[in-house]
């Protein structure tokens, strides 16, 4: 081991496999069941030629005890190979190349999507590299260019690796052909490396991907911006070339903007493969300009929220209207995105009319909810489909919790729980019930941070409050998730919520309501707890997770190793892949393949991708906060139409004067 830890191979990895482990929560003792973690059987034919001595430290670091490594000598046999396999003790296997290295991590992430999902065989991204990285790839996604299938990127549980195992005369698996003999509901792919290959010559050049434009309405800052923007980080990271544009700079128009011929200009310019548009309704009111690029070639339309299938609002919350016609009994048309109640009919038909086009846009669903919510009131013939949201899985990710406590600020040995949203006391994010929730766990000891807009803290009511407003910085705000103990959101309306799955990448579990599309950004028992939408129901749970540290602890080391195997941009780019290739959008036997940059997406690479800034409107400035607040004692959060006409007016003319 001496020699081989003086040079470790140049895979890029920081000191793996001989290095200190990334920091983070340890492997809880058993699965969130309680159920034992599979035993693992790890099978190396030996070759004279190579040295397996890093292959052999790379699995002894796993921090994975029941596993066993097999480094089975040359000329043992397919027969010997099949006894062998045949012994008890055994829940899953993983064939690994001498050579080859597993990836930190690997069999833990492996191992727990297999018993999330009850999987078969579950695969995870291949990082190719020679002297330096060359390109991560993933299984069942090779053309017939010679790469071979890399069976040490897949476990394979036992039971159906007995019955579709093709072994060859040295007892190596043909796993490419025990992949594709798994019906697919029994295959999943997790979007983190599980395996490290050293190759001698670089493969082959992937095939050219897609030309797509990302379209939002006034630019990437907000949730949903931050949101469409990763979407198209993964996708240049998978090889396409993206464009970015926004159709309007004017938030204040959108109530009687369709039209955009810059934007549409700067798109046709762009001669797309694909639109790929979100969070529209801070430019325009109407679908018309989704109609008009969908008309001209392939558009998908992701849903952040729900506007694109009602008549005005992103969540209808209770109301029943976006299923039978929204019209001018809309009970919230002064609350954003406004629009005049005698419009709100008409510009209903007209998204359905966009929807129910034949080439009409691909609706996108970022959770199984919205998905539902989707096919529910989209109109017949619209075609939605799930996808998988992007995080930056290296920014968001457990640190040393007293360093950052420290560094922030906050106090040492409190239970700190995290509240977070861009307007924290919104109308969809359910103050009450959080104000009465943490209320009811305040006293010495407990504190609360608060990171988002609240133009008055006072409100909470709480003597034990960090407030540190809008952090527009990823960097920031994933240390001051890190420093908490537990996230909570009693929010009711959300088609999946980023907050819970921010919070769970840094090994925060969140405490949510079971309901909307927190039901799949929240996995009950795993990355967090959901409770009924009940009265106290919130307020109980968090006052017994505050008391139970080996809970929270359990939850949050669960949260970060499901929450990056299902959130980081590869997990997202294989979503929409799949989909592109559905649609004849990408031939189907191109390879996927990622960029080396996509291996910093990872806490363990060398060179870890840095955060996005800017991602938050700048923190108003006090006197504005004030008005804001006397504006909100008159007329609440809604905004009349003689008001909306003046700041339109305003707009218009303060862009005339020279």
């Amino acid at each position: 081991m001496t020699d081989a830890a003086s040079s470790p191979p140049a895979h890029g990895v920081a000191g793996w496999p001989f290095g200190p482990a990334a920091a983070g929560p340890g492997r809880p003792a058993a699965l969130p069941d309680g159920r034992p973690w599979p035993r693992i059987r790890v099978v190396t034919l030996a070759d004279p030629g190579i040295d397996a001595k890093a292959t052999a430290a790379s699995v002894l670091r796993q921090d994975y005890a029941e596993l066993r490594h097999d480094l089975v000598p040359p000329g043992f046999g397919r027969a010997r190979i099949e006894t062998l396999l045949a012994e008890p003790g055994c829940d899953a296997l993983l064939w690994l190349r001498p050579g080859d290295l597993l990836a930190p991590g690997a069999l833990t992430a492996l191992a727990l999507e297999a018993a999330l999902t009850g999987a078969a065989a579950v695969a995870g991204l291949r990082v190719l590299f020679a002297d330096s990285v060359l390109e991560l790839d993933i299984p069942g996604m090779e053309a017939s260019d010679g790469v071979p299938f890399p069976g040490g990127a897949v476990l394979w549980m036992h039971a159906a690796l007995h019955r579709h195992a093709v072994l060859d005369a040295d007892g190596d698996l043909h796993a490419s052909a025990a992949w594709s003999a798994l019906p697919p509901a029994m295959r999943r792919r997790i979007g983190r490396p599980v395996l490290l290959q050293r190759v001698n010559e670089a493969p082959a050049a992937r095939s050219g991907g897609l030309a797509i434009v990302s379209l939002t309405g006034t630019g990437t800052q907000g949730g949903a911006g931050v949101a469409q923007r990763r979407l198209a980080e993964a996708l240049a990271l998978a090889g396409h070339r993206v464009t970015g544009i926004a159709l309007s700079d004017r938030p204040e128009a959108a109530e009687w903007t369709d039209r955009f011929p810059r934007a549409e200009a700067a798109i046709a310019a762009a001669a797309p493969d694909l639109v790929l548009a979100g969070n529209l309704h801070g430019a325009t009111r109407s679908l018309d300009v989704v109609g008009r690029l969908a008309r001209s070639g392939p558009t998908a339309l992701v849903l952040h929220d729900l506007f694109p299938l009602t008549g005005r609002c992103c969540h209808p919350r209770d109301c029943t209207r976006a299923a039978t016609g929204c019209d001018a009994a809309c009970p919230g048309p002064d609350e954003y995105p406004q629009l005049a109640p005698g419009r709100i009919a008409g510009m209903h038909a007209r998204k359905r009319a966009v929807l129910a086009e034949p080439a009409g846009p691909w609706l996108l669903a970022n959770s199984d909810w919205t998905l539902a919510r989707a096919r529910e009131l989209a109109p017949p013939g619209a075609v939605a489909e799930r996808i998988q949201l992007a995080f930056p899985t290296a920014t968001f990710r457990p640190g040393d919790r007293a360093a950052l406590r420290r560094r922030l600020g906050l106090p040492a040995g409190d239970v700190l729980i995290l509240i977070s949203a861009v307007i924290i006391d919104g109308p969809d994010k359910g103050f009450s019930d959080l104000r009465a929730a943490l209320q009811a766990v305040a006293r010495p000891g407990v504190g609360v941070v608060a990171i988002g807009r609240l133009d008055d803290p006072a409100r909470l009511g709480l003597p034990n409050l960090f407030a540190p407003g809008l952090i527009a910085d990823e960097d920031t705000l994933a240390a001051w998730y890190g420093a908490c103990d537990l996230h909570v959101t009693a929010s009711r309306h959300e088609t999946l919520g980023q907050t819970p799955i921010e919070a769970g990448l840094c090994g925060v579990p969140t405490l949510a309501y079971r309901t909307s599309g927190l039901t799949s950004a929240v996995i009950d028992g795993v990355s967090g707890r959901l409770v009924p939408v009940k009265p106290g129901a919130l307020a109980r749970a968090l006052a017994e997770l505050v008391d139970d540290a080996g809970a929270r602890a359990r939850l949050g080391a669960f949260a970060r190793i499901a929450l990056e195997s299902r959130h980081s941009p590869a997990a997202a780019a294989l979503s929409l892949d799949a989909i592109v290739r559905a649609r004849n959008l990408l031939p189907g036997a191109a390879r996927l393949a990622f960029a080396p940059a996509m291996l910093g997406h990872f806490p363990f690479a060398a060179e870890r991708q840095t955060g996005a800034t800017g991602t938050v409107p700048a923190p108003s400035r006090p006197l504005v906060r004030r008005l804001r607040r006397a504006k909100q004692m008159v007329l609440g959060r809604r905004m009349p139409l003689f008001v909306r006409r003046c700041l339109y007016l305003a707009g218009t003319l303060r862009r005339s004067v020279p």
